[in-house]
């Protein structure tokens, strides 16, 4: 019997592991509706509507009637949108998942892989009046932002609702964020790479396996934040070594920071670890780290002969 088709919609996430998740869905043969700003166009396939989503009003325009099965946003990073998006989809979808981020925790002092009950949105106070609309505020408040953006859907619930923290994306040959090429670049010319006194581990995910694990939360009906990484860390070495294996040769010189030095990517003064159980015991099946890091460093930067 074939499966009935799903509409979805899908709000930004046009780049990196959101046009990968749209590929899968498409594949699965379900119905795509990307909203975005329109900076850049959808794949083939997918009904693409333009509005802004700190627009209420041009965000109800855009929409129309349209309900969906299920919402997959994104571009969730403040408190304010999530509210504006609780107040239009209320009504409209049956299951709405946001991306969210590894950096919820970031205030977590703790050595051990933390869980998702370390940081309950219902916890966060949610300060509206913040001045989230001012990029330079957002990106220094990115994982507040996510943590309040949750809180906003869990106090007052709509629609079923899931919240997947991201652990740190690695992959593809569209990486856009440029922290692999920085470590090639130092490793390749013999310049440090700056690291404090006890360098902390991270957990890791492959754009493929956020992309993957994305579309399998879209058939699922777990609610609530869940983990979303791969087995096992890594601490910046490990990370540095795999760069100089696949991609640029070299030796890998690490610079001891101070307190108040600005650090080097994936490098931490706390456990970046994620307790990736409960995703575990729900039914998906991540890979580990160590097995797909290698491929993961060549896509991104190729190899030097």
């Amino acid at each position: 019997m074939a499966m009935e088709k799903r509409e979805v919609l899908v709000i930004g996430g046009n780049r990196y592991f959101g046009k990968r998740l749209i590929a899968r869905l498409l594949a699965a043969g379900d119905r795509v509706t990307v909203l975005n700003r329109g900076s850049s166009p959808p794949p083939a396939g997918v009904v693409h509507l333009i509005a802004d989503r700190d627009d209420e009003d041009a965000l109800r325009a855009a929409l129309g009637a349209r309900t969906f099965d299920v919402v997959v946003d994104q571009v969730c990073y403040t408190p304010r949108q999530a509210a504006i998006t609780r107040r239009v989809l209320a009504g409209r979808t049956g299951r709405y998942v946001m991306t969210s981020t590894v950096e919820v925790y970031a205030d977590q002092d703790s050595v051990a892989p933390v869980r998702e009950a370390d940081v309950d949105p219902m916890d966060a106070a949610v300060d509206l009046e913040l001045p989230w609309h001012e990029p330079e505020f957002l990106d220094a408040h990115y994982g507040e932002g996510k943590r309040q953006a949750e809180a906003v859907f869990v106090a007052e619930p709509v629609f079923p609702y899931v919240a997947v923290r991201v652990a740190h994306v690695l992959g593809g040959d569209d990486d856009f964020t440029g922290r692999l090429a920085h470590y090639a670049d130092r490793i390749r010319t013999g310049e440090p790479i700056t690291v404090p006194p006890v360098n902390r581990p991270a957990t890791y995910i492959h754009v493929d396996e956020i992309a993957d694990f994305l579309f399998w939360t879209v058939g699922q009906d777990f609610t609530g934040p869940v983990n979303a990484a791969s087995h096992g860390t890594l601490t910046t070495r490990e990370l540095c070594e795999a760069v100089a294996a696949a991609a640029c040769g070299g030796a890998v010189v690490f610079q001891e920071a101070s307190e108040t030095d600005e650090l080097s990517p994936f490098a931490f003064r706390r456990c970046y670890g994620m307790d990736n159980s409960r995703a575990t015991q729900l039914g998906f099946a991540f890979g580990d780290v160590r097995q797909w890091l290698g491929q993961a460093v060549t896509e991104t930067l190729g190899t030097v002969n």
